[in-house]
Formats: C-alpha cells, sequence, structure tokens
C-alpha cells in the first residue's frame, strides 16, 4: 500500500465546498474520489488539508490517499485530470510514507482573499474576486489587519455552524496589499475557523467603509459573540492557497493560480 500526497488546483464556483456533503450535493473531494477509484480499480478515500467554504477556491489544496495500484506518477495526474471537470486540476503528486497525513500533520494553512475595488463590476473576473464599488480608506483596512495578528479567540468571527472544539488562534501574519484597483489579503494561521476569513474581511471592508475605527475590532474580540462582528463577506474572492508541513515531508511548494495569488505581499 502506497500512500500519495497531491496537489490540487481548483474553482468552486460550482462545488459545495471541499468536503463531501450528502447524496447530490457536488463536492471536490467526492468529485476527486470518484475519478481517483476509477484509475485506481478500487475506492479511494482522499484526506485534505482543510475544508472550505462552498464557492471557494484552491490553488495547492494538500490531499493524500492510498492505493495498492501501480501506477507511474505521470500515469497518475494523467488519468485522473483526464476525467476530471475543467475546474478541478491534479497539479503534482508525490510517494510518501505512511507518517504523512494531509490534515493532521499540516501546522500552518495560508488564505489569499481578493478584492477588485472600482466603480464598475468586472465581467472576466466573475466569481473569482469580490467586487467592491465603494471608496475604501486602505490605510485605515491595512491598521485594521493588523490587529487579527497573534493569538486571538476568534468567538466573534465564526459562523454559528462552526464544529471546532475551541475558537483560540494563532495568525502569523494578516496583510493587506493594494495592486492597482485589486486589495489581497494574506492570512496564515495555525488553523481557521468557519467563515472566519470571511468574516474578518467583512470587518475590514466596513473599516475601509468608514463605518467604525479600527479599534472597535478590539471590542468585537472582547465580545466573543458573533453578532457584535460585521457581515459576512462572500466567497467568490478566497483561495486556499497553502498548507504548510515540517521540513521532513518535503513537498512541493509551487506557485500557482492568477497573477493576484502571487503578487508578494
Amino acid at each position: 500500500m502506497q500512500r500519495y500526497a497531491i496537489g490540487i488546483e481548483f474553482c468552486g464556483t460550482h462545488y459545495r465546498g471541499w468536503q463531501t456533503q450528502q447524496e447530490g450535493v457536488p463536492s471536490v473531494q467526492q468529485t476527486l474520489e470518484e475519478i481517483l477509484s476509477k484509475v485506481a480499480n478500487h475506492a479511494v478515500q482522499l484526506h485534505g488539508a482543510g475544508r472550505t467554504d462552498a464557492q471557494v477556491h484552491a490553488t495547492n489544496m494538500i490531499a493524500h490517499f492510498d492505493s495498492p495500484s501501480e501506477r507511474t506518477d505521470r500515469s497518475w495526474i494523467m488519468g485522473v485530470n483526464s476525467q476530471l471537470p475543467k475546474d478541478i486540476s491534479i497539479q503534482w503528486i508525490k510517494r510518501m510514507d505512511t507518517e504523512f497525513h494531509a490534515r493532521f500533520k499540516a501546522i500552518a494553512r495560508r488564505y489569499r482573499y481578493v478584492i477588485y475595488n472600482a466603480p464598475q463590476r468586472p465581467a472576466l473576473l466573475n466569481k473569482q474576486v469580490t467586487h467592491v464599488y465603494h471608496e475604501l480608506d486602505i490605510p485605515k483596512m491595512q491598521e485594521a489587519a493588523k490587529k487579527f495578528e497573534g493569538t486571538h479567540n476568534f468567538e466573534s468571527f465564526r459562523a454559528a455552524a462552526c464544529q471546532s472544539n475551541q475558537p483560540v488562534r494563532h495568525v502569523k501574519h494578516c496583510t493587506l496589499t493594494p495592486h492597482g484597483p485589486f486589495l489581497v489579503l494574506d492570512i496564515q494561521a495555525d488553523g481557521f475557523l468557519h467563515h472566519m476569513v470571511r468574516n474578518i474581511v467583512g470587518c475590514l471592508l466596513e473599516v475601509g467603509q468608514n463605518c467604525y475605527d479600527v479599534e472597535h475590532i478590539d471590542t468585537i474580540f472582547a465580545a466573543q459573540d458573533r453578532k457584535a462582528a460585521g457581515v459576512t463577506a462572500p466567497p467568490d474572492g478566497l483561495y486556499f492557497i497553502q498548507a504548510y508541513y515540517p521540513e521532513q515531508f518535503q513537498l512541493p511548494n509551487i506557485a500557482l493560480g492568477p497573477q493576484w495569488l502571487n503578487w508578494p505581499i
């Protein structure tokens, strides 16, 4: 039995997130498992580095599966990609020992959220970015983004349906960078709660529209109540871009996806 790690790129617009849902509800995981099972000639169970919300995208979602089937790496990738829908693609594959686990061995995860700030909505970027037509106070938003760095109780920033046992997370960085009409939020943490990134973005957008001052973020944290925070930002602009593992696993670190996902922070 050989364990394989794979890097997956997907456009989540037509899926109810990464994780397999009830029958009849399309998910990225279930779609991949069905095709992997055909190529492997046996039922394959896929384990991902994390979950994503409905309609959220990924450029390098890490997952693993086990198979006794003898295939070359190229045969795995070409065999699966040729049968997958065009909005999902395996980008790389690596043989691992059984100590590796895509979810439990991950030490950090990283997302980017892309805002297109312009008077008119984009057509070619539809469902790939979140359009905001209001004028935004970007320096104020950048100051507010720093409030999320460090170890905090994110109770106010998680969905009511969140299944995590506890809301404390350590955010390594939360950086908002303008690139012309684009605003890119880059955030890395040891883990994320349900809707956490989208709720953070929702608060930052309200700060940018001068709905309240930067210091109000502290009040939201202290409340430990979802009702104290702002609206949940749309899923369109959110991308899972990387999971990090101990160096011993030596997984590929490949820059994928649209240009805004590779801009420096």
